[in-house]
């Protein structure tokens, strides 16, 4: 049975509300009094974020069937708050994200806004919702500059770009202080060049040395002369990639010419549970992750913390998610849910819809939930950024059986398998 703790929430049987661009919402039971609270997203059904963006919306999408499930929201009033939906095609595309929040802003009325997946789409996105004074919570989106623009009503779920390859360095500067080679090669885009930049910054700092730097186009698919002009370098570690389709093929080219480096770590895709399809590919090679299905996060950690707890734990997520789609959930779609909790919590703190003091419920919001911790930065120009929300590193391993399973290898704290390295 799906289950979804909630603060304020009566118990109580009244209609779900499921709305597409294609379907009116049904009535709430009239001996209650009633909100229907629709909100309005896009999902790239077509073009490059597919796999992600679908993963997104899945967890969105369970977010808004549990909180009907069980009744809705209370409000301070009394009223019941259920809730709607409204979605397009994105098609992946700059230009069609922006003209589709518009619409939903302006043309549908929806209440709320979830940002669409890439940090691309969401820089489309987010200045539409902000100068209409929609409230945004960007489920997908990590790119630093996204959230450095005075936005007032936008607000991040995950951990910014700056922190996905850091962590590599801490790893190296632990286990290995003498691993001082760097190579680095990404895709061309927001979210990627935003990371590689934090990192660059701080290995340079740290006495790292960069023997190899190089980025390719988004939606490339040939790796080969990269990876030559990477292996030459012999680094001792090996930083970049982009998204889910060319980490993959990157991965297998790495794989392919036999290149040794002592950690690979890869942005996106080793996340993604069919990165161990790849095989031997596969093996040793880390990543940054917003969330793991092993994630350790729970209401003891959140006690330990000094913070509320919030939320479903991380095993009736896992479980609701699986009987719902019949798979594992990816931080793709655990970041879908954690923005409709976010909005939730954030509803329920301020007891209304009302615009204003749902704001200041999001601005006080800290809180640890399934997805970890989540708290927003309230100053003007960062305002919205994400600064509770931590990554965790998962590597790709061997179960006794030979089998590829992620394993959560750091931080040493949350971590459910020792890291091997270097890789074998």
């Amino acid at each position: 049975m799906r289950r979804l703790f909630l603060s304020l929430v009566t118990v109580l049987t009244l209609t779900a509300v499921m709305v597409t661009a294609a379907c009116v919402p049904a009535a709430p039971a009239t001996s209650i009094p009633g909100t229907v609270v629709t909100i309005g997203f896009t999902t790239s059904i077509t073009g490059k974020y597919v796999r992600e963006s679908t993963d997104q919306t899945n967890g969105l999408k369970l977010w808004i069937d549990q909180v009907n499930e069980v009744g809705g929201i209370r409000l301070a009033n009394g009223d019941i708050a259920t809730l709607a939906y409204k979605t397009y095609d994105d098609q992946s595309d700059i230009a069609q994200t922006e003209a589709l929040y518009q619409k939903l802003i302006l043309e549908d009325n929806v209440d709320f806004l979830i940002g669409p997946y890439s940090s691309g789409l969401t820089n489309a996105a987010a200045p539409v919702a902000d100068l209409n004074g929609k409230i945004m919570i960007s489920a997908g989106a990590a790119s630093n500059a996204s959230f450095q623009r005075n936005y007032k009503s936008v607000y991040q779920i995950y951990t910014p770009a700056s922190g996905y390859l850091t962590p590599a360095l801490d790893i190296l500067s632990t286990l290995d202080p003498a691993a001082k080679s760097i190579a680095i090669l990404h895709e061309d885009e927001p979210f990627s060049k935003s990371a590689v930049q934090s990192v660059s910054d701080a290995l340079l700092a740290q006495g790292f040395t960069v023997v190899y730097i190089e980025s390719y186009p988004g939606g490339a698919t040939d790796f080969s002369a990269y990876v030559q002009n990477l292996r030459a370098a012999q680094p001792d570690a090996i930083l970049g990639g982009g998204h889910v389709a060319d980490g993959m093929l990157l991965a297998q080219e790495l794989a392919k010419q036999g290149v040794q480096a002592k950690l690979i770590t890869l942005l996106v895709a080793p996340s993604d549970p069919s990165f161990g399809n790849l095989g031997n590919a596969a093996l040793g090679i880390t990543g940054p992750s917003q969330w793991e299905p092993d994630a350790a996060y729970s209401s003891i950690s959140a006690f330990d913390a000094g913070l509320p707890w919030y939320g479903p734990s991380v095993p009736e997520f896992v479980l609701s998610y699986q009987q719902a789609y019949g798979k594992d959930p990816t931080y793709f779609a655990a970041g879908g849910y954690a923005a409709g909790l976010a909005l939730q919590y954030a509803i329920e703190q301020a007891g209304t819809t009302q615009t204003d003091l749902v704001l200041a419920a999001l601005d006080s919001t800290n809180i640890v939930t399934f997805f970890g911790r989540l708290q927003f930065d309230t100053a003007a120009e960062t305002h919205g950024l994400q600064i509770g929300h931590e990554m965790v590193y998962m590597q790709w391993q061997q179960d006794t059986t030979g089998a590829m399973v992620k394993r959560v290898v750091w931080p040493v704290n949350l971590a459910t398998a020792p890291l091997l390295y270097p890789i074998p």
